[in-house]
């Protein structure tokens, strides 16, 4: 989201008018997911992709008459038919897409910069696009963001909408009210990734979790490892005076991910010590059973219990028979990204 978000308010702080299209809804396989979205420029290119081939062709041929014309139109495109013969889409599916045309005035500009900062600061939410139809035609498109704390609630009818959906929205929804749809679309944060050891899979791991959306804190006690220009796509790089207060200044929480990969069995136990102290959604530490046990075993000693134990995931990942350093971060990854999606 924060990709074609970005995008959005680039153009309009260029003053630009561009028309938005958007996968409202779908039944049967289809190339992309509900959601998703392709902007067209008033010169005619694009950023981003709804599919391809001849949807969006007409997609674009729809948005070039509506430069200059403020409103929205939902198109449905059916891939059992010839568009899927033309553009080899074995799918079989329906689409109907929200071609919308935005200005950049004043309120669009208000409302994606606040989006954006939202994205940035990493803050749960809801974005609501609530649409008036009458027919394929869309008379009015309205947008608000509702934050935590419930947010903004505009009249009864949104407010009935808002306390219709589930608590814990994990992926766009869509909903009739009358001659109105709401389609809502949950703002999750990320969750901030923090890697212990700056070596070669935590590199790795930080390339690949980047990508799908963690925030990616790196420390280690080496200046060499733990910098930007190794970690090009870390937020933030730590070189630690010692690993023994490598917590120190963190605000970890049940949105933070620790995983443990410094450079010795012993640097990982101190780790371990401390992380097992915090409320993160997420512990996982590198290693064989063999090492684990032998880390518990210490770590009993100095009090701590099966149950601290049972919350951390050692060996870290899915067991996939990763060898390399890029495929154990495949398997890291995809172990964080089961742990996001469950929470």
């Amino acid at each position: 989201m924060r990709k074609w978000v970005s995008a959005v308010n680039e153009i309009l702080i260029r003053k630009e008018p561009l028309v938005m299209a958007m996968i409202l809804n779908k039944e049967g396989s289809t190339p992309r997911s509900i959601g998703t979205r392709m902007l067209i420029c008033a010169d005619g290119s694009a950023v981003g992709t709804i599919g391809g081939g001849r949807i969006e062709a007409g997609v674009m041929e729809t948005a070039g008459k509506m430069f200059g014309n403020p409103g929205a139109v939902i198109r449905c495109f059916d891939l059992t038919s010839e568009i899927a013969d033309a553009t080899d889409m074995i799918c079989g599916g329906k689409l109907e897409i929200l071609i919308d045309s935005i200005f950049p005035d004043e309120k669009n500009i208000l409302f994606f910069s606040s989006l954006f900062q939202m994205l940035n600061q990493r803050q749960k939410g809801l974005m609501v696009t609530e649409m008036q139809e009458s027919g394929s035609a869309v008379s009015q498109v309205n947008r608000s963001l509702v934050g935590q704390d419930g947010g903004i609630t505009r009249d009864a009818d949104f407010k009935t909408r808002i306390d219709s959906i589930p608590e814990k929205l994990l992926a766009p929804l869509l909903t009739r009210f009358g001659d109105r749809r709401f389609f809502f679309e949950p703002l999750l944060a990320g969750g901030t990734l923090y890697l212990f050891g700056a070596g070669h899979v935590s590199l790795q791991t930080a390339i690949l979790a980047k990508r799908v959306g963690f925030k990616i804190v790196v420390l280690d006690d080496r200046a060499e490892f733990a910098n930007y220009t190794r970690f090009s796509e870390a937020d933030e790089a730590r070189v630690l005076t010692s690993f023994e207060k490598a917590f120190e200044g963190l605000e970890i929480n049940a949105d933070s991910y620790l995983v443990i990969l410094t450079h010795g069995h012993t640097h990982d136990k101190t780790v371990l010590c401390q992380a097992l102290k915090t409320q993160a959604g997420y512990t996982g530490m590198i290693g064989s059973r063999k090492k684990r046990d032998a880390i518990y075993r210490v770590l009993e000693k100095e009090g701590f219990s099966a149950a601290d134990f049972s919350k951390v995931h050692c060996p870290i990942g899915l067991s996939i028979g990763a060898q390399t350093p890029e495929e154990i971060a495949v398997s890291i990854v995809a172990e964080l990204i089961h742990a996001r999606s469950v929470k």
